[in-house]
Formats: C-alpha cells, structure tokens, sequence
C-alpha cells in the first residue's frame, strides 16, 4: 500500500476516526466546563425563565451558563442551541432537570450533573418526553425514565464525570429505564459509565444504532418483552449485551467487538431468553463471542463469530434453531454442556475439516461439539494449563462417552455463507491493524539498512 494512502483518512478504521472525533469533542466539552465553572456566580438560574413560560412555549436560550436545579411541570420546548450549558451543583438534588409533564422537549442542551450515586442529570417522570442532542457529563446516571411511556432520546452524548478537586463517586447507568414502555433509543453515544444502556420491565423498547464504550454491560436488559435491539457498536466493555429474562425479542445487526477485559466477558449473553431472534450480528475478538444459558425456543443465524477465544458456548440450552452461522479465527469454537434438542445445521466451522462427496457445499460428515475439556475444566480449574496441548487432544479425541447427547451440527458448511454478515462489519477494525502493520515493516526496513551501512 502506497505511504499516501497509509496516513489518508481512508485508510483508517471508521471505528477508530469515530474514537478521534470523540475524544475531540469530550476535550471540547471540558474547556467549555472550565470556562463556565469560572463564571459560575454569574450563571443566570433557569427555574425562573420556565416559570415564567407558557405551557406549549419555545424557550430558545441565548449561549451562556444556566444555573439549576430546574423542575418542567408544564409542557414546553427548551432548546440549548448547543451554547448553552446548565451547571447543576446544589448538594443532594436527584436531578439537573426533573420534567413532570407529558409532551416536554429538551434540545441542544449542555447539561453537567455534579452530584453521584442516585442523582441524574435528567430525570423523567411524564408521557412522550423527547431528549434530543444533549451532551451530559454526570457523576451519577445520565437519563433516567421511571414510569414514562413514549419517549424519544436520541442523538445524545453521555460522559462521566469527576467535578474538580472531588473523588471518584458512584456511577451510575447512561440511560436507564424502568416500567418505562414503548421508548425509542437512537444513535446515542454512551461510554465510562456503569451501563450503557439499562432496561427493566420496559415493553416494545427500541435501541437502535448506539454506540457503546467502557462500560459494565452495553446494553442490560431484563424483562423487555417484544422489544428490539438492533444495529449498535459496542467496544471495549465488559459485556457488549446482557439479555435476560425476555421473550420475543430481536437481536439484530449489532457489532460486538473486544470485550475480554474481564474473566467473564461475552460479546452477547443470553440468559433466560424465550421465543427471541438473535440474526445477522458480529461478535468480534471478546473472551466469548455468544454466551447462552437457561433459554429455548429462540432462532441464531446469520451471525458471524470472529476471533474470539470462546465462540459459542451453551448450557443448558434446548430447543433452539442455530443455522447458517460463521465461527472463523475462534481458539474453541464451541462448547455445550447439559444441551439437547437444539437443531444445529449449516453453521460453517473454520477449524473442522469436513467431506464433500457430492459438490453440494455441504459436508457429509457431522459436526459434533465435544464436551470433554468444559467438562474437565469445570471440575478442576487447572487442568486449563493443559489447554491444546498433545496429551488433551488425544484425551479429547478419545472421549466419546453420551455421544448421542452432544450438541451436533447435522449439515455443516464447506464455505463462509456471505450472508452471515456484511463485508464492511467483517472488515471492522482492520485499517488500523494494517497501518500498524504497514509502519512497523517501514521501520524494520530502515533498520536492516541503518545497521548494514555501519557494518560496512
């Protein structure tokens, strides 16, 4: 590759142009908190210019520095213009802004939240509220929702935050939702909080198109029935979904990449999951890739599990659909304990050599997931020193005891279905390996040279 491309914007990752222009805009942010910090007994309050509205008014606030706590009991739009900023400081306050009425809409609003632990710095008790553009920096949760049907957040941008000369408090959730139905989550940008996003006993929730960072779990949900999460990116978190308890739910086309920080890590856990659609996901270079445990009855396919250690792992999971999957670059691909009845067919494995005798892509030799090391493991934890080593293998090998139980692909493929997920998702990440790669080479070529023309 030509040195003009390798320092191009081009040949970069568009993860890692959306990390720049993240961190950009978090120093942004700081300069303009320090700014308003110093003219913080200048900062005008904000509850007056809302008391003094009437109820369906436009309040465009002119740029400057807002004072809160404010409390919206009547239905208006509040637009920051993205110049304004509200400094909420005032010690036990449960939020910057607390709206009580239905049909409220808070725009282009700075909004630094102070406090930690339980406070917010937008707390929403009221019908069809929508946060647009906001940019929170908080100690504590950033949305939270309670009881609040309908609601619209989207486009906002939620930090967490340490208020000068004060020690790292609690964190709270980015967002976080309960008995809160029929909510739309979009294109919000989450990171360094507890979770990302929370949901619990939330129905006919939408999170779509988020993007997700160093955080506990990505997106938490528990007890969301017919709800969907679709189409977020979620890096360098502990867990990139945590599904638990729900039935009917999608999850779909989301990218899951790098969550191995922790022992526990998984791209996707599902845990008592019923009757739900896992489709068309990227599960990239995390501890494991898809973690499922306790549930039946669900459909997996179209999902690409991409060098993790783990690809998939089942326990006590039955009576589920898993087809037309790609495990490529897994250390294990697979491991099943305490798992019947799942119907397992035309999953391509990279690491299983397959026999095609008559041309139709599809191996006539079965793939069957063999339990021995999990087991092994599981009983005595050193024996993972052991791993892949000769005298494993052959043990494994050996095994072949309650055959008939083992989670077995009947039909799998010869060839990486290209259905199972787009070229720009398996792609992901790749730019900036190979800058890395390219410059690495230039140096060592530099090298050899440098020191061949001493030597002579």
């Amino acid at each position: 590759m030509p040195l003009n491309q390798i320092f191009h914007p081009s040949g970069l990752s568009k993860a890692s142009v959306v990390l720049l222009a993240g961190l950009l805009a978090t120093c942004l942010f700081y300069c303009n908190v320090a700014k308003a910090e110093r003219s913080t007994e200048a900062a005008i309050p904000l509850q007056p210019i809302v008391d003094s509205a009437r109820t369906g008014e436009r309040i465009s606030l002119e740029p400057g520095t807002y004072s809160g706590p404010v409390r919206i009991d009547k239905k208006l739009t509040i637009d920051g213009n993205g110049a304004a900023t509200l400094l909420n400081t005032g010690p036990d306050e449960p939020a910057a802004v607390l709206i009580l009425a239905d049909g409220v809409q808070l725009e282009n609003l700075n909004i630094q939240q102070n406090n930690d632990g339980e406070a917010a710095a937008v707390r929403v008790e009221a019908d069809r509220v929508t946060l647009q553009g906001l940019v929170i920096h908080s100690a504590g949760y950033g949305i939270v929702l309670r009881e609040a049907d309908g609601g619209v957040l989207s486009g906002n941008k939620i930090r967490w935050f340490i208020p000068p000369g004060e020690a790292p408090g609690l964190r709270g959730n980015g967002i976080d939702l309960y008995n809160s139905h029929g909510a739309e989550i979009r294109d919000n940008d989450i990171s360094y909080l507890r979770d990302g996003i929370y949901l619990e006993n939330s129905r006919n929730t939408v999170v779509d198109q988020n993007k997700l960072s160093y955080l506990r779990y990505g997106v938490h949900c528990m007890y969301i029935n017919g709800s969907k999460v679709t189409n977020n990116i979620g890096e360098y978190n502990i867990t990139g979904a945590m599904v638990m308890g729900v039935t009917d739910v999608v999850v779909s086309g989301n990218s899951f990449r790098k969550q191995s920080r922790n022992v526990h890590s998984q791209g996707i856990l599902l845990y008592d999951v019923r009757n739900s659609t896992l489709t068309n996901n990227l599960v990239e270079g995390n501890r494991v890739g898809i973690y499922m445990q306790q549930s039946s009855d669900n459909v997996l396919q179209h999902n690409l599990v991409l060098r993790n250690y783990t690809g998939i792992q089942f326990e006590n999971a039955e009576g589920n659909r898993f087809q037309r999957n790609g495990f490529v670059a897994n250390v294990i691909e697979a491991q099943a304990t305490g798992s019947r009845d799942n119907e397992m067919n035309g999953n391509y494995w990279d690491a299983f050599e397959g026999l095609d005798l008559t041309g139709d892509g599809i191996s006539d030799l079965k793939y069957a997931i063999n339990p021995f090391y999990q087991q092994l493991v599981t009983r005595n934890a050193a024996y993972q020193l052991f791993f892949q080593s000769p005298g494993m293998t052959f043990l494994s090998d050996m095994y072949t005891s309650g055959t008939a139980q083992w989670s077995t692909d009947s039909a799998p493929l010869m060839q990486l279905d290209a259905g199972a997920v787009t070229t720009d998702q398996a792609s992901g990440g790749q730019g900036t390996v190979m800058v890395a790669g390219w410059l690495l080479m230039f140096l060592s070529v530099i090298t050899i040279i440098y020191l061949g023309v001493l030597r002579l």
